[in-house]
């Protein structure tokens, strides 16, 4: 990417204070962006600025705490991101987790699939009046192959039935999907264009918070078989700012190239399903 592609572009990146978000967020500081990154927890994101700062010699992203689980914490943070700008020109949805055992939200919900999925439709509905206010907008979404493993049961969209943490995983990274492309269809002629991607195995937090001894296990597979969150970060870059997908909507990449998901996450039908049943999770109707 040519440097300063980016200049004056106002650019939201969930979960960036550490892994795929923080690299992300370094890489587009790098491009000239005007940041404003979100994050669970104070003393991470200024981790994350002190990196920025450290890398690029960049001191200006605006640092947004938030808790992304909750439809309180996402209403919230949507409020304070137009106090602070009239537009914005690129979305990065990246924040997300995997929990081995089932938890519950604040909301009463599955906390996977309400952090991966119900926080992108519900803060992406919230900030879609900045999108347009920029004219030719992108919405960046980070999905997973874990997809593949993961068909979405609309009598148990809570899993409550039976949990397998991975399979919950992978059915939150099918509602990207099936999500993203329906958005790209309600959206088309607006000039907001909305991509996922699937960033591969890279290092990050993901999976973390499941106790000590699986956190140890956790970092030692990523230390040994995973590539570092630089390689993750590409094409979330590549779709936020490359000219070769100007224009691009409703797709889904890996290395920086458009990939063919799995059928059960391109079935326009359940991507309709979907929409409804989140719209009614969420209390949300987009504009």
């Amino acid at each position: 990417m040519a440097l300063g592609m980016l200049a004056g572009k106002a650019i939201l990146v969930t979960g960036a204070t550490s892994g795929i978000g923080r690299a992300t967020a370094i890489g587009l500081a790098d491009e000239g962006a005007q940041l404003l990154l979100v994050g669970r927890t104070p003393e991470r994101i200024e981790e994350t600025r002190a990196e920025i700062r450290r890398r690029t010699g960049r001191d200006d992203a605006v640092l947004l705490r938030a808790d992304l689980s909750s439809k309180r914490g996402v209403r919230a943070l949507a409020d304070e991101v137009k106090a602070r700008t009239g537009r914005l020109d690129v979305l990065v949805n990246n924040a997300g987790v995997t929990l081995l055992s089932r938890q519950t939200t604040e909301d009463g919900l599955e906390a996977t699939f309400a952090t991966n999925h119900l926080a992108y439709f519900l803060l992406t509905g919230l900030l879609l009046p900045l999108l347009r206010a920029s004219g030719r907008a992108r919405i960046v979404s980070v999905a997973s192959d874990a997809h593949r493993f993961g068909r979405l049961d609309f009598d148990d969209l809570q899993n409550e039935r039976r949990y397998r943490g991975m399979r919950v995983y992978g059915q939150s990274k099918t509602a990207n999907i099936l999500w993203n492309a329906e958005l790209a269809r309600r959206l088309e002629g607006s000039g907001i264009t909305a991509n996922c991607l699937h960033p591969g195995g890279i290092q990050s937090n993901l999976g973390r918070g499941n106790g000590r001894l699986l956190d140890g296990v956790q970092t030692l597979i990523s230390k040994l078989f995973l590539k570092p969150p630089e390689e993750g970060a590409r094409t979330s870059l590549y779709l936020a700012s490359s000219p070769e997908v100007e224009g691009v909507t409703g797709r889904y990449f890996a290395r920086c190239r458009e990939h063919r998901a799995a059928r059960h996450a391109t079935d326009p039908e359940l991507a309709r399903r979907l929409w409804t049943e989140s719209e009614e999770l969420v209390g949300l109707r987009y504009p």
